[in-house]
């Protein structure tokens, strides 16, 4: 297990409570420390994922980038697989 950091936050009596619930319940965190974790990881993953979509998005919508996916799939539609044997 990594070094861990001791730190103080003000919740909710409401997040408190779920928090204590679900470290109760047999899981895959079973102290309060794995739940916030846990869900810590799931909102930065949940944040990463929409950024990256977004980036995308915008990427679709620029002429440069579509020239460029053009270019790509000329330049490799007759390839079975990438990079060529």
């Amino acid at each position: 297990m990594g070094t861990r950091t001791k730190r103080t936050y003000n919740l909710s009596p409401e997040a408190v409570a779920h928090v204590r619930d679900l470290a109760d319940r047999a899981g895959p965190a079973r102290s309060q420390d794995g739940i916030v974790e846990m869900a810590i990881e799931r909102l930065y993953r949940e944040v990463r994922e929409h950024e990256e979509s977004s980036q995308w998005a915008r990427a679709s919508e620029d002429p440069a980038f579509q020239a460029e996916m053009k270019e790509l799939t000329a330049t490799y539609r007759d390839l079975e697989s990438w990079p060529a044997e």
